[in-house]
């Protein structure tokens, strides 16, 4: 059973995630915050799998939210539900460690789906629009450039496609390797970048540069 906090400070809304999750028999929603502080308050008392989590919200707000829970409870992977995804503030949300992003008006499947990516441990990527949301970042660094050349030209290419969206299987099929083998590189890539999950190490791609090397994919 997947356990999912539902955070947004429009009961609506969380009454709709609500009943769209309750389609799902391996999903349980354990408790709803109206506010970042109630957020993390229901994280501690429940550790849930999962945290639906909204970026503007009175008081403490998502992004701040979002940074204590993975800092304090890293077992739990916080999905943001936004209105834009061209919303200025969700980058710093995932930055701030979120494994993803879903628009409030998506699909009851892509919303059940994406939990269930989530509490996998994966992430849910939007190449383009995250890509679009790092537009203007600064150049790329030393410090990019230092955790580059630390990845074989074998984790290069996992990471151009993984930074592309594709998944595991999807990776093994275009460079004819096992889906294992490609899970070992992707956690590899994942230590030598210090990046928490696939989100942070598309990030980190797109920022330093690398993802010019994508774009045609």
């Amino acid at each position: 059973m997947i356990t999912v906090v539902l955070a947004d400070d429009e009961p609506l809304v969380r009454s709709g995630l609500r009943a769209i999750l309750a389609g799902d028999p391996d999903v349980e929603v354990v408790a709803e915050a109206g506010d970042g502080v109630a957020a993390i308050a229901a994280v501690a008392e429940h550790a849930p799998d999962v945290v639906l989590m909204d970026i503007r919200m009175p008081g403490l707000d998502g992004i701040d939210a979002t940074t204590r829970i993975v800092r304090d409870h890293p077992a739990t992977r916080v999905l943001v539900v936004t209105t834009f995804s061209a919303d200025e503030h969700l980058l710093d949300a995932l930055r701030a460690g979120a494994s993803g992003f879903l628009l409030k008006r998506a699909e009851p499947e892509r919303i059940r789906e994406a939990v269930h990516v989530v509490a996998s441990g994966d992430a849910v990527l939007f190449p383009t629009a995250v890509r679009g949301l790092v537009v203007g970042s600064p150049a790329a660094t030393s410090r990019h450039r230092e955790l580059l050349a630390r990845l074989t030209d074998r984790e290069r290419d996992v990471l151009r496609l993984l930074a592309a969206g594709r998944s595991n299987g999807e990776i093994a099929g275009e460079l004819w390797l096992g889906v294992e083998t490609v899970k070992t590189h992707v956690s590899s890539v994942l230590a030598k970048l210090g990046a928490r999950d696939r989100m942070q190490a598309a990030i980190f791609a797109y920022e330093s540069g690398f993802s010019d090397a994508v774009s045609g994919l």
